[in-house]
């Protein structure tokens, strides 16, 4: 007996509906998030839809089929590294009911264009029949129709089957993590990589730009973005090639997704080879556990044991990766894309986003948070040995953003200064997020599945973080107008004058997290565990 995808549908909805029942935080960031979308809906539509509003139909030959190609994209990329698939209509959850392959692709499908992200990129995208109506009417229309309809079909069919292909290939503990980690580089080279298009767009040929935006017209990223604007010029002809091009790469990506679906369902892995054997550690064990340098009591040893977490644990390793390439790419992007007064600018920013990644630290150990609090961990211990911990890969880090800031602007006298300013908003920032790490923890994702995430609440958790960012920046432009005040004389006393404020920062919110841990345990190991 055939069945409908009529089912999936009602599953995704019904999933929905009772994740937000009984939750107000929850439908209240659900409310945030659909805004968001709203918004990204209405900007992208007014956006795609100024060449036509100005009658422009070179803008219009450069903006649809580039702006289309990032929007493809996002889609490829988004799902792997932020959002993740959702995790009620993960294929593994169907493994063990009789539903047929093509039903089961169809189903899937189905369900992911009912979502907010779909929704809202057909809007934005609307923008595109816009401009082709005002440049080429009804027939122009009618192409850029077709052409984002069947763009939003290959950007479901491309991120569906990549994240199937992912979630198989990432079975094993090695390949996940290196994976993970090149998928943060990627992510993270996203922003920077922008600015610097835009910086060097300022100054391009636009003769140029003109020929990029039509080979990639003719790549499957373009083609469904660019149909419109060839019939509104009167190549007609171009339009069924275009929508073949879509549509011929859509199928192959179905089919790969259909080869890959049912290893991703079974959760099949072939077993490593087995690791050659090394000469056994003769440190004691008390050795073997603490870094050098530590003291030998408790202080040292919970913060050799986050060192070593931040170290080895994917999810944490990302995170110090996404910092590295941010905060090195960014103001080197604001440098050479025509903006290299800003970049200094950016390097705080980067100062500021260094403590997110304690936000949610308690989050990354889930229950096992229960063996500090049976042990009896003093909450201002607990802070100290986690952010020690991670300054020891920050503080470098924020040293080399300096460093690099610096010199590619032409001023290597200002590197103690800049890194002095750094730790300021750094020391600021972890002021803001530790407490918010004890106020506003949440589970992590089950690590079994590469790409599953906690359902809802995405806007929920970000938040806190976003408010814990912008105050660290505006708590550190007091020390930005001493700079100004001394002038020369800053070179000397940024550094310590940056280091005091800074730790004098974090010693208040050390001293606040400290306390709330030691209130709030069975509430926090409560709001940690899954």
């Amino acid at each position: 007996m055939a069945v409908s995808v009529l089912p999936f549908v009602r599953l995704k909805l019904r999933i929905t509906r009772n994740g937000l029942r009984g939750r107000p935080a929850r439908i209240a960031m659900f409310v945030v998030g659909a805004v968001f979308a709203g918004l990204f809906a209405v900007g992208g539509y007014l956006i795609f839809a100024l060449p036509g509003l100005l009658e422009h139909s070179r803008s219009a030959g450069i903006l649809l089929p580039l702006g289309g190609a990032l929007l493809v994209l996002a889609w490829t990329f988004m799902p792997l590294l932020f959002f993740g698939v959702d995790s009620a209509l993960d294929p593994a959850q169907f493994a063990l009911l009789p539903v047929p392959r093509r039903t089961l692709l169809a189903g899937l499908s189905v369900a992911a264009l009912i979502g907010l992200p779909a929704l809202a990129t057909l809007v934005a995208t609307g923008g595109m029949v816009h401009t082709a109506a005002r440049l080429g009417g009804p027939v122009a229309a009618v192409a850029a129709l077709l052409g984002i309809v069947s763009g939003l079909l290959l950007c479901v069919a491309l991120s569906r089957s990549v994240t199937s292909a992912f979630a198989t290939a990432l079975r094993s503990r090695r390949s996940r993590d290196t994976a993970t980690i090149l998928l943060a580089v990627v992510a993270a080279a996203l922003g920077p990589a922008q600015l610097l298009l835009l910086g060097l767009l300022d100054r391009a040929d636009w003769d140029t730009v003109t020929m990029i935006a039509q080979v990639v017209g003719w790549t499957p990223l373009g083609a469904p973005w660019s149909v419109g604007v060839d019939a509104a010029s009167g190549r007609l002809w171009a339009v069924p090639l275009k929508l073949l091009i879509v549509l011929a790469v859509a199928g192959v990506l179905v089919w790969w997704w259909s080869r890959t679906i049912e290893q991703a369902m079974l959760g099949a892995s072939t077993a490593g080879g087995r690791r050659a054997t090394t000469a056994p550690d003769t440190r004691r064990p008390v050795e073997r556990l603490l870094l050098r340098g530590l003291p030998r009591n408790r202080f040292g040893a919970l913060t050799s044991r986050e060192a070593r977490y931040w170290w080895r644990e994917t999810r944490r390793r990302a995170t110090l990766v996404t910092l590295g390439v941010v905060g090195v790419f960014l103001p080197l992007s604001s440098a050479f894309g025509g903006a290299p007064e800003g970049a200094g600018g950016l390097a705080v920013v980067v100062g500021a986003i260094a403590p997110l990644g304690l936000a949610n630290q308690f989050g990354y150990e889930g229950s096992a948070y229960a063996t500090n609090m049976a042990t009896g961990v003093p909450g201002r211990l607990e802070v100290y040995s986690r952010a020690a911990a991670h300054a020891l890969f920050t503080v470098p880090i924020l040293l080399l953003v300096a460093l690099v800031t610096e010199v590619s602007a032409g001023k290597p006298e200002v590197v103690a200064a800049q890194f002095g300013t750094l730790l300021a908003t750094y020391g600021v920032g972890l002021a803001l997020v530790l407490p918010i790490s004890v106020w506003a923890a949440y589970p992590q994702p089950d690590t079994s599945g590469p790409f599953a995430l906690s359902s809802g609440g995405g806007a929920a958790k970000a938040l806190p973080s976003l408010g814990a960012m912008l105050g660290a920046s505006i708590a550190t432009v007091p020390l930005l107008i001493a700079g100004f005040l001394l002038g020369p004389a800053w070179l000397w006393v940024g550094l310590p004058l940056g280091l005091a404020y800074g730790a004098g920062a974090f010693w208040l919110g050390a001293i606040l997290a400290g306390r709330m841990i030691d209130r709030r345990m069975p509430e926090l190991l409560a709001a940690v565990s899954a």
